[in-house]
């Protein structure tokens, strides 16, 4: 048998979980970048 789904959450709860994933996946990207330059210049 299917077990007994939970309630979804609100849209706008899953957009902001979405949106803040993303924001602190460009920060790090842009935060390793960052220290690559450093360390790659002359």
């Amino acid at each position: 048998m299917l077990a007994p789904r939970e309630p979804q959450q609100p849209l706008w709860k899953r957009l902001a979980w979405m949106a803040g994933i993303w924001l602190a996946s460009v920060t790090v990207l842009g935060l390793v970048a960052w220290i690559i330059r450093l360390w790659l210049a002359p």
